[in-house]
């Protein structure tokens, strides 16, 4: 059965590097790991004068590129709503665990990243589903559980807990 977890926090905390340490982690473990990250920019995977560049841009709504190593299929929303979180869900292979990054306002179990010498406030208690922080510095007062940021496994003993079915 698939579960999805959240990693979430502002801008600049190390969501990505922890990530980065965590995927090795849960893979260890023997589980396999898929991602969905939300990006409020616009993402451009695909290259102007390609094959594919030039087939969107003529109008396809999706185009699946396929490489000798990976494949990647590419939505054009033209103007319309991004998909809701569970949509995007039904899209991912069957798997063990989705972390998603961002969506930050998405009902499902998050940990927040927080590095206090950012400067920056905490998401918790402002945002749903924050279960957990990872922390590298004070923690905020009245935090939920709070976990060192550096403490790989703790946050992956965490994720797996808390996880829930996508």
């Amino acid at each position: 059965m698939m579960k999805v977890f959240g990693i979430a926090g502002r801008s600049g905390m190390g969501k990505t590097t922890l990530l980065e340490r965590l995927l090795p982690e849960l893979r260890g473990r023997g589980l396999v790991v898929s991602l969905i990250k939300h990006s409020h920019k616009a993402i451009e995977i695909d290259r102007p004068g390609k094959d594919s560049y030039r087939l969107r841009e003529a109008g396809c709504q999706e185009v699946l590129l396929l490489g000798r190593d990976r494949w990647a299929l590419m939505h054009e929303l033209r103007g319309d709503a991004e998909p809701p979180l569970a949509y995007l869900l039904s899209r991912i292979q069957p798997c063990d665990l989705v972390l998603v990054e961002g969506f930050k306002s998405g009902d499902f179990p998050k940990l927040e990243v927080w590095r206090a010498a950012e400067g920056k406030p905490p998401l918790w208690p402002d945002w749903p589903g924050i279960v957990a922080m990872a922390v590298e510095g004070p923690p905020p007062a009245d935090a939920p559980r709070v976990l060192p940021l550096a403490d790989t496994r703790a946050i992956a003993d965490v994720v797996l807990a808390a996880a829930r079915p996508a």
